[in-house]
């Protein structure tokens, strides 16, 4: 047997490789800043404290984190949504008129019979979201990104004009005559 083809001598080096490794990042620990923070990944980010209830008209909520929530039929009309993620949430038949949506992140959630007329969508980002028998008369949906399937489905009912941007709805989905 070859001296290097010794199971002893490997399991040897091998003790020795992980003892060196451990000695290593033990030392460099001691050298990284004390306030390192993780990085939170957007499902945990939310306040854990915070309760939905059905009438949230005007409420605050700039930023705030909802993966999975159900808000189905609550009021959030005149609210400011502006940068919220609703990322697979429950939105069926909620009030959001007048609201400020601006910025919000909505990924794989249902609009469907929610109320957005006059609401405020500006820059977006809809994918996968459904918005069957949405009502969205006077709503902005300028530089929204949304399939394809659902803005034709929005233009089939696209009238009005906003009355915070002053811009017609099926201009701002890109609606054609």
């Amino acid at each position: 047997m070859n001296f290097h083809q010794s199971p002893r001598f490997s399991n040897g080096m091998a003790f020795f490789r992980s003892f060196f490794l451990i000695c290593c990042f033990t030392v460099a620990g001691c050298f990284l800043p004390v306030d390192v923070k993780a990085i939170i990944p957007p499902e945990f980010a939310g306040d854990s404290d915070f309760v939905i209830t059905q009438n949230m008209q005007g409420i605050d909520l700039k930023g705030y984190v909802f993966v999975k929530d159900d808000f189905r039929d609550v009021n959030l009309s005149e609210a400011d949504l502006r940068g919220v993620v609703f990322n697979q949430s429950q939105l069926q038949g909620a009030d959001f008129r007048e609201s400020d949506l601006e910025d919000v992140v909505a990924f794989a959630s249902a609009f469907d019979e929610a109320d957005l007329r006059g609401a405020n969508l500006t820059n977006a980002l809809l994918m996968q979201s459904t918005f069957s028998n949405a009502q969205i008369e006077g709503a902005d949906f300028s530089n929204a990104v949304l399939d394809l399937i659902q803005q034709k489905v929005l233009c089939s009912n696209a009238q009005g004009v906003n009355p915070q941007t002053g811009i017609e709805t099926s201009e701002s989905l890109g609606c054609t005559g």
